[in-house]
């Protein structure tokens, strides 16, 4: 629409299109106003009746909210409206109507549930607090792209079809490929080892990953968003230093350019860039710290992995963004580097919230004798993995990296309760559709 004006950009004196959807009409007798919502903002729409056409009048008092109308017309100052101006109609035209009856209220002021907000996600992203949730998103995997880069790290794009399963197992989606059977992939880790181990060497990706779990959690999803990272010449602690940097660069980049929204919105009450270099806690320290806390029924040993009470009480101890290193061997995947002088440890290292686990990283085993040997002893079949093993023989450096939950990130910034909160069309074991 070229002659078309954003309600933003309406100044006084201005003779002005504007288009968008009827957020609201009010009726006070002699003078009606209509609200009209746009990307930009609202604006109001003056209707003096007894001074304009009666068949403009009754068409802008007759549509439906959240119709799509164009409205053309003359911008006045006017302190009392919303955003202190108004148009005088000359032209009303209804683009397209809406049913009278909405499933759910964008204008906020009825509640709808999250299973009537994602079944009608259209309509829920008129809202502008939730507009406002995918707006934030957008500029937070801005910011992690511009820190990546910082970083001289090259985005790559991985496959997401593949003939095995990063990790094994029966976390697998099985597709038909060609009369063949192929799987989604669980993430891009082996192939983004395969490409640091080439001349490019430090390489990101954000991109979905599919995981066939049965959870039914606020915290969990069958496809989500991954933000991996890749570093040839880099160990664990250098991994660490990237992972923290990237999270810190999406806080202050919502900082710089959402604080005011983040007020308005009431979104993240305790929204606070972190501070400081984040700690590093053995996994022998954090058994220790969870135990002494005195939450869970059963006291830890040694071996076992961290429940969501236990996260959620060495959260509490902790206080913020905090690193677990040093995790047994025997609980970490394969292509997870054990310490040179104890084969009992891995380099292995997860980068907690005080709410839950972000990130999953550590170095990797660029060794192929030694590659081949976590296989086996993890049941897996190194022959289904030739294509990624047979490189560990050209030269492979040592390298490190970690995967990053892009929608856990944006949950815990803006302290949602969902993480559904954080996906414009979340798939999990109830959800195919929208």
């Amino acid at each position: 629409m070229q002659d078309r004006t954003y309600t933003a950009d309406a100044e006084p004196g201005d003779h002005v299109t504007v288009a968008g959807w009827v957020h609201e009409i009010r009726d006070l007798g002699g003078i009606a106003f209509l609200i009209l919502r746009d990307s930009s903002g609202k604006i109001q729409i003056k209707f003096e009746k007894d001074e304009m056409d009666e068949e403009l009048v009754e068409t802008g008092l007759d549509v439906s909210r959240e119709s799509v109308i164009k409205v053309s017309g003359d911008v006045e100052e006017e302190p009392r409206a919303p955003t202190g101006v108004e148009v005088t109609p000359e032209s009303l035209e209804v683009v397209a109507p809406a049913d009278p009856e909405l499933p759910l209220d964008p204008s906020e002021k009825v509640d709808a549930d999250l299973s009537t907000r994602l079944d009608n996600r259209t309509l829920d992203l008129r809202k502008e607090e939730v507009q406002t949730v995918f707006e934030i998103r957008s500029d937070v995997l801005r910011a992690v792209r511009d820190q990546f880069r910082d970083y001289d790290c090259t985005e790559i794009n991985t496959p997401k079809i593949v003939a095995t399963g990063t990790e094994g197992g029966t976390e697998l989606f099985p597709i038909t490929y060609f009369g063949e059977e192929a799987f989604m992939n669980q993430s891009p880790q082996l192939f983004k080892q395969l490409v640091a181990g080439s001349n490019v060497e430090r390489v990101f990706e954000i991109g979905p990953i599919f995981r066939a779990e049965e959870h039914n959690t606020p915290r969990h999803l069958n496809e989500a968003t991954s933000i991996d990272f890749e570093g040839a010449f880099c160990d664990h602690t250098d991994a660490m230093d990237v992972a923290e940097g990237i999270v810190k660069a999406a806080y202050e980049s919502v900082q710089e350019n959402f604080g005011d929204q983040l007020e308005e919105l009431d979104l993240a009450e305790d929204f606070a860039v972190p501070e400081g270099d984040f700690p590093r806690i053995s996994y022998e320290e954090a058994l220790e710290r969870i135990n002494a806390t005195g939450e869970l029924d059963e006291q830890l040993v040694w071996g076992d992995d961290l429940s969501t009470p236990a996260e959620e009480a060495l959260g509490q101890d902790v206080g913020g963004h905090y690193f677990i290193t040093d995790w047994p061997s025997e609980i970490k995947p394969f292509y997870i580097k054990d310490h040179d002088d104890d084969s009992e440890l891995s380099t292995g290292f997860d980068l907690m919230h005080p709410r839950m686990e972000l990130v999953s990283g550590g170095q990797r085993e660029h060794r192929h004798e030694k590659l081949i040997e976590g296989f086996e002893q993890q049941g897996l079949d190194p022959d289904q993995f030739e294509y990624y093993t047979k490189m560990f023989k050209y030269g492979m450096p040592p390298h490190a990296g970690f995967g990053l939950g892009g929608e856990r990130l944006l949950m815990t910034i803006l302290g949602l309760d969902n993480i559904r909160e954080a996906v414009l069309f979340p798939r999990d074991r109830q959800r195919l559709s929208p």
